[in-house]
């Protein structure tokens, strides 16, 4: 599912594609709906690309395993590549945990950057302990941490601390772009 903004882009009209990544509780869908809005581009929420088994597993308190992810990573590759192929720019929100899964979704867009928001379990725990509209129980923090790889520095993209407001966090990729 697409949602497309109706904001004008306040920069470049570079057509950019970022996925916003990081454990469930850092913020990836705000600040990357936040992104999408200033660049005036579509974005695409990743959680709404599971299938229903992912969803129910995980609500269940069950992390998901590499299989488990594989379909859903390969429809957001599909989803970037299109964007790609029409010269559009494109936010994504992914949690991206791995490298390899940060590689699948390269191979739709050579191009495509990483913004790898990070913080303290503490500071995530206590974000997840407060949400109330998301299938993810806090329980399933730990499992996300310990397979986290976080973005290295070959990998096209920028770390950022879930400390700063997501205005903030906006304004350091845009800097990036």
């Amino acid at each position: 599912m697409t949602l497309s903004s109706t904001t004008p882009p306040t920069h470049s009209p570079k057509a950019s594609r970022w996925v916003v990544m990081g454990v469930c509780g850092c913020g990836k869908s705000t600040v990357g709906a936040a992104l999408a809005e200033r660049l005036g581009a579509p974005f695409i929420e990743g959680d709404k690309f599971h299938p229903a088994e992912n969803v129910a597993k995980m609500s269940a308190g069950f992390p998901l395993d590499d299989a488990d992810r594989a379909g859903w990573l390969r429809a957001l590759a599909d989803e970037i590549g299109r964007a790609r192929d029409r010269g559009e720019g494109l936010v994504v929100s992914c949690s991206a945990l791995k490298r390899r899964y940060r590689d699948l979704l390269r191979q739709a867009d050579p191009e495509l950057r990483f913004a790898h928001l990070q913080g303290p379990r503490e500071l995530i725990a206590d974000r997840l302990g407060r949400r109330t509209d998301h299938y993810m129980p806090p329980t399933l923090l730990d499992s996300q941490l310990r397979d986290l790889e976080a973005l290295q520095d070959d990998e096209g993209g920028i770390r950022l601390d879930i400390a700063l407001p997501p205005d903030g966090l906006v304004e350091r990729i845009i800097e990036q772009d």
